[in-house]
């Protein structure tokens, strides 16, 4: 009941009521990106100007060591999952759009640990940049293995493309035999504007301390509670909009995207026991772990895996896994973190 009766997540609430009944109101997009790139900004300031304090001990190691853990084993294991529901290509997208991660959720549930007083390291802002990349990796890698099996299976005279692609699990697919440049995609995902900007800020935080913080405080600290509500609020209307996405998909698609996400907070619980990780650190790996990607991924995948469907791994991380993080996730993973490493 705290966490509903915050203001931001209020207004994130308010935003879904007013996209289902159809309001005309709406952010403009100018705006939104603008609040997007602020709330990157102040974030990468906030963990600056905490790793400056804190230093780069064994515990950030740690913390960055489970966060690339977490980025391999929840695309894997979503693709063991979902290529037994789904064609192979749509698994490889929607296994990395939750094998990779939410900024904001990831900055809703910083936001609620700072108004319950729960210090974090500031590492964990890197952590979330970390964990945004492998699962692209992986999505190329199996996407480019099922064109290289489709274009091996395909016997002399030739079958149609459309039966080679649905020998690879992408019926109707074409011109998919040869593979994306990896360079290509890694560069488009490393070079992302969002994660630029997110590292420079934690960079110009750590160089500049204390008395950057001091300079800085009224913009990335009195500002902020603000501009994230603002921010949720357009997140809301999002959310309703692609309400209609989710409908007439398989339920079991469906029950993926609504049960994944606990089932990845808990291995990163039993991770973060496991390697003696702070509470707050465990409870951010535990939201970053069942965030899933609805903005750089989808982004990346349109071009690197056209046969994948974006509407099943864009409404699913959309309309069903960010609501259920942002409402009920933040505060239980919170608590679970708090009992299980106190």
């Amino acid at each position: 009941m705290q966490n509903l009766l915050d203001p931001a997540i209020l207004f994130f609430v308010f935003g879904v009521f007013a996209g289902a009944v159809r309001s005309n109101l709406e952010i403009p997009p100018a705006i939104a990106k603008f609040l997007s790139l602020y709330l990157l900004m102040a974030l990468g300031l906030k963990g600056g100007f905490a790793l400056s304090q804190s230093g780069f001990g064994a515990q950030v190691g740690v913390g960055l060591g489970a966060a690339l853990t977490m980025a391999f084993v929840v695309p894997l294991l979503g693709y063991a999952f979902l290529k037994r529901h789904v064609s192979r290509f749509d698994a490889a997208a929607v296994a990395a759009s939750y094998g990779s991660v939410s900024a904001v959720t990831f900055v809703t549930a910083m936001q609620f640990l700072e108004t319950n007083q729960l210090a974090y390291g500031g590492h964990m802002a890197a952590a979330m940049v970390i964990m945004e990349s492998p699962a692209i990796l992986i999505a190329v890698l199996l996407a480019n293995r099922l064109r290289q099996e489709a274009a091996t299976a395909v016997p002399a005279g030739g079958l149609a493309s459309g039966g080679a692609a649905a020998m690879a699990g992408a019926p109707g697919a074409t011109g998919a035999a040869s593979p994306l440049s990896l360079r290509k995609v890694l560069h488009e995902s490393f070079t992302d504007g969002a994660q630029m900007l997110l590292l420079g800020a934690m960079v110009i935080g750590y160089a500049t301390g204390d008395a950057g913080k001091a300079v800085m405080q009224p913009f990335s600290g009195d500002l902020f509670k603000g501009m994230l509500a603002f921010f949720l609020l357009d997140m809301g209307l999002m959310v309703a909009r692609n309400f209609s996405s989710v409908r007439g998909k398989s339920p079991v698609l469906v029950a993926y995207a609504a049960v994944a996400p606990f089932v990845h907070a808990s291995i990163a619980l039993a991770l973060a026991a496991l390697l003696g990780m702070s509470a707050p650190d465990a409870a951010l790996l535990m939201v970053l772990s069942a965030s899933a990607s609805y903005i750089v991924v989808p982004a990346v995948l349109r071009y690197a895996v056209p046969e994948a469907n974006p509407s099943l791994y864009f409404g699913l991380s959309l309309g069903v896994t960010f609501p259920i993080n942002m409402l009920i996730g933040i505060p239980l993973y919170t608590s679970l973190a708090v009992r299980v490493l106190g």
